[in-house]
């Protein structure tokens, strides 16, 4: 089966992450996507984050780099989920980096003006109902993978103290 390599990022502010509707699957899912030809998994979820959020973000480091200069070092993800992809087109397999990402400072990240965008905090995610789209009428439950990678992102970012 072939294989593409998508990234994926949570991005978290404070008590909340913002996950993004993704009206072809029908569920609630946290910016990502393929990682383009010559783009390293961290460009890749930063683009991805922008493209479909408008946020400028940075990832935040679950570790500091080795202590030398050459080679260059990327953060590495929290996880890497393998999916199996229906379609569309033929069958594949995503490994999916994750990410932990927040807004970086300066950023108008209280104001995300997309019926598709929601910020949802750690009590509706612990909550487990289902999360209401835009006013399109629609309701689903985030799926239990992104629900508990939301939770761990946001205990993440917290224990960071950079948020």
């Amino acid at each position: 089966m072939r294989r593409h390599f998508t990234a994926t990022g949570f991005v978290v502010e404070g008590s909340r992450t913002l996950l993004h509707w993704h009206k072809r699957l029908g569920q609630w899912m946290p910016p990502g996507g393929h990682i383009e030809p010559d783009e390293d998994p961290v460009q890749a979820v930063l683009r991805e984050i922008r493209e479909e959020t408008g946020l400028a973000c940075e990832v935040i480091a679950a570790t500091g780099p080795l202590p030398f200069a050459y080679p260059e070092q990327l953060p590495p993800p929290y996880t890497i989920l393998v999916e199996d992809i229906p379609g569309p087109g033929e069958p594949h397999r995503h490994i999916d980096f994750i990410y932990f990402c927040r807004p970086q400072d300066g950023g108008d990240h209280h104001a995300v003006d997309d019926p598709t965008l929601r910020w949802v905090d750690a009590a509706e995610l612990r909550d487990n109902g289902p999360l209401d789209v835009g006013a399109g009428g629609v309701s689903a439950p985030v799926p239990e993978d992104v629900r508990q990678l939301a939770l761990i992102a946001i205990e993440a970012a917290g224990r960071s103290g950079s948020l």
